[in-house]
């Protein structure tokens, strides 16, 4: 099902939004290539991305242990490095993708399907 989040002029290129959709908690990204959709925690230790930066034009980085996912496949292109030692939890937390969502422009409204 598909769901209005917000409006295309709500979000400048390199801006994120914390938004819902049915129910469910999402980050909106706006990118060079468009908008796209991921689930709001990382999948370390499932803590909010919300505050994370942008990085490389195309890559969520998790404030709390620095991981890293591509936006745009969820895929992961760095696992937690930080602080020191998080490499003990990394043993038993296996390198996991981001779930994304597909998004939609229609009539300048955005629709994200979950």
């Amino acid at each position: 099902m598909k769901h209005q989040v917000c409006a295309k002029a709500d979000l400048a290129i390199g801006q994120q939004l914390a938004v819902e959709a049915g129910g469910v908690k999402l980050l909106l990204f706006r990118l060079e290539d468009g908008f796209h959709a991921t689930q709001s925690n990382c999948t370390h230790l499932f803590m909010p991305l919300k505050k994370g930066k942008i990085i490389d034009g195309c890559k969520i980085q998790c404030p709390f242990h620095r991981a890293q996912f591509d936006i745009r496949s969820g895929e992961v292109a760095k696992w937690a490095d930080f602080p020191p030692g998080i490499q003990l939890i990394n043993t038993v937390r296996k390198e996991k993708a981001l779930q994304t969502y597909a998004v939609s422009i229609v009539d300048g409204k955005v629709l994200v399907e979950t």
